[in-house]
């Protein structure tokens, strides 16, 4: 079995929650895997440090729901302890009609009070890609968090709402966060005792446990000295604000149980297998290819999925500095920038000028490059941070990246009009945008023709991005691919 770590809403304390969690386990030297809900990249980032291990995206519209069940059973094979982090709200998800055949079994039951109300996508409510949603397709219980801080009686309403909202999740119990006092425990559990599950931990009002962020969520753990410290603390809150002797079961991994409910559950049509690896045994290549990853503290937004699949597919990582380094490893065919926060350090990216130079070369001479977000922006003529300071960058790309107040932030359907490294025109993919940053000018010929994915019907709202100069693609958009492998196998193809 496994738990997913939800709350009624963001901002309630999963994260917090779900890293007491693994840092106990992990300090009881347990070997444990961890998940998180959604095209996240920053949470991921603190799952590792605490467990050693990779954390692995479950994204529905990024991958498939075929592909979330084959990462997490790949994923739990050789753990003892398996914790999922979950999303925004438990029922916070999209209206999405994904093109493959969806798993109609593990749609949400209609309440009485939404039926007749179905969207385009044949759902009453637009959970799709939600904590619940992954819930129903890994058979994984809930382990509901539930902020106190302002409220004592209604504490019942809220949870019982949310557990009968879908009779298809199964609830393991309760946490309560920011409780107060004494006297504010007792208010709650004696509101609760007439809910049906367990109080599993109980989390006091610990203002000096904090994690700080910025415009784009959490700060990166790069970017934190004391990152230890504060595990350190998580650790030792957990070993007295859980109940370890109910909790530990629950996440304890039984392999065969979820293997055999995983492909139970898909129709044959759909049966899955679960590989050890993304890729076909027959598409496996001895390592032939380097591939230059740009990662340090400007650049560090990647599925590590990805990462695996290039590798997979004959291509042997190399990681360098756009920051510290002076020139690209040697040897490197290929270029893969990530998103992260070049605007951050956009001054040190700026100082660096062989670098700036040296990526400029390459891609000029007809080095395929991969660019991402911040990738994009470093790659543009200047970026003006939010001081409106501007600062050279490599200068590939005919236009400036400006940061700004408003956020671009949402799941996205595109479909290529141009060939590039990466994709063939008219080709459709699915992506997810996060940026602060508007670009000055406009591609001469844009890359992709993009809109919000519940707007398929209306294609008219679509706008236009992305750049394709030499052998290089360049866009705002993040994409996973899981379940998209003719993606890195087409870039791969054009190192030869």
């Amino acid at each position: 079995m496994s738990l997913i770590v939800a709350g009624e809403r963001s901002g309630v304390g999963k994260t917090t929650i779900t890293l007491a969690l693994l840092s106990y386990l992990k300090w009881q030297n347990l070997q444990v895997q961890s998940f998180k809900v959604g095209p996240d990249y920053i949470d991921p980032m603190f799952h590792q440090y605490v467990t050693g291990k990779s954390c692995r995206n479950l994204d529905p519209v990024l991958t498939s729901e075929v592909y979330v069940q084959q990462c997490f059973a790949r994923n739990i094979q050789d753990v003892d302890f398996a914790l999922v982090e979950g999303v925004m709200g438990l029922f916070d998800g999209v209206s999405f009609a994904p093109p493959w055949p969806a798993l109609e079994r593990f749609a949400p039951p209609c309440p009485p009070f939404l039926r007749g109300v179905e969207d385009e996508s044949g759902r009453c409510f637009p959970d799709f890609a939600s904590t619940a949603h992954i819930s129903r397709l890994l058979n994984v219980p809930v382990l509901l968090v539930l902020d106190c801080s302002r409220l004592s009686g209604s504490v019942a309403a809220i949870a019982h709402g949310l557990i009968s909202f879908d009779p298809n999740i199964n609830f393991a119990g309760l946490i309560l966060n920011r409780v107060g006092s004494d006297r504010h425990l007792q208010l709650l559990q004696n509101s609760l005792k007439f809910i049906n599950l367990p109080i599993l931990g109980v989390l006091r009002r610990h203002q000096n446990i904090t994690i700080p962020d910025r415009h784009l969520g959490l700060l990166p753990t790069d970017e934190m000295p004391d990152l230890d410290n504060l595990i350190n603390d998580l650790a030792d809150l957990a070993k007295t604000c859980f109940d370890w002797e109910k909790l530990l079961p629950l996440l304890k991994i039984q392999n065969e149980g979820s293997q055999h409910f995983l492909s139970s559950q898909v129709p044959p049509n759909n049966r899955i297998h679960f590989p050890l690896s993304n890729v076909k045994n027959i598409e496996k290549k001895k390592s032939q290819f380097l591939i230059g990853v740009a990662r340090d503290r400007a650049f560090n937004f990647y599925y590590q999925d990805n990462l695996d699949i290039l590798e997979e597919l004959g291509a042997k990582i190399v990681f360098w500095s756009p920051l510290k380094d002076e020139n690209l490893p040697a040897g490197v065919k290929g270029l893969y920038f990530g998103g992260g926060f070049p605007e951050v350090f956009a001054q040190q990216l700026s100082a660096n000028i062989l670098m700036r130079k040296a990526v400029q070369k390459a891609i000029i001479s007809g080095m395929p490059t991969y660019a991402e977000c911040g990738g994009l922006m470093y790659l543009s003529q200047a970026i003006i941070d939010f001081n409106g300071k501007s600062w050279e960058m490599v200068g590939i790309l005919p236009t400036t990246a400006v940061m700004g107040k408003s956020l671009k932030l949402g799941y996205r359907q595109a479909i290529t009009n141009i060939d590039t490294p990466l994709l063939a025109a008219n080709t459709q993919v699915y992506g997810h945008e996060f940026h602060r940053s508007e670009l000055t000018e406009a591609p001469p010929i844009p890359l992709y023709k993009m809109w919000r994915i519940d707007e398929d019907k209306n294609r008219s709202k679509a706008t236009v991005e992305g750049w394709n100069f030499y052998q290089l693609h360049a866009s705002y958009l993040h994409i996973h691919w899981g379940s998209r492998v003719d993606i890195p196998r087409r870039f791969i193809n054009n190192f030869e």
